[in-house]
């Protein structure tokens, strides 16, 4: 009897993660994604968001037998009711959650061990803009603060560039320090 063991690191299978990089790298039209959500208004600040298939590895993704189910509200001092997290803050758990998975996966592959991980974000912005009560602001977020907590017997000097490596590597920072092109459309 033949039997294969993974290599597990972080809950990772490095052996599937190194296949994985092999295998885009062969074929690097397997790295292509297109990631879909559908949202709907439901009141006042509240609306929902499903997501569910995706394009990606060459081919339309079922392995989501129901969507995920986001909710985004306001707190009640920005006139709704709490129902989920508003929009900003979302982004600041995607950037978070990026690279928490950013971390761990290379980790991973460079045989890190990690104990625990987390973060600690703050945003700033200024509701002027949103408002339409300034031009001279920003509607987004002036600034985001984010600090890492690792606890590892990895070398410091060895987590912290692996903190500079996934900040390289990471799409949501990616998307929140560049423009990203976005059209939209109206449709009836």
């Amino acid at each position: 009897m033949n039997t294969q063991t993974s290599t597990l690191i972080n809950g990772v299978n490095v052996d599937q993660l190194v296949a994985t990089v092999n295998a885009i790298k062969q074929n690097p039209d397997l790295a292509r994604f297109q990631f879909r959500a559908h949202n709907e208004w439901l009141d006042a600040g509240h609306s929902r968001t499903s997501i569910q298939g995706f394009y990606g590895a060459g081919q339309e993704d079922a392995s989501r037998s129901k969507p995920f189910i986001l909710e985004g509200d306001e707190p009640p001092v920005l006139l709704s009711a709490n129902a989920g997290p508003n929009a900003v803050e979302a982004v600041l758990h995607a950037l978070a959650s990026c690279l928490a998975v950013g971390f761990i996966y290379n980790a991973a592959a460079q045989g890190i061990n990690v104990q625990s991980l987390s973060f600690d974000l703050e945003g700033e912005l200024d509701l002027r803009a949103f408002l339409g009560l300034s031009e001279e602001v920003r509607p987004g977020y002036e600034n985001i603060r984010l600090t890492y907590h690792v606890k590892s017997d990895a070398p410091r000097q060895k987590i912290e560039e692996l903190c500079k490596y996934v900040q390289k590597t990471s799409p949501v920072l990616d998307i929140l320090r560049n423009p990203v092109p976005v059209s939209i459309s109206l449709k009836n």
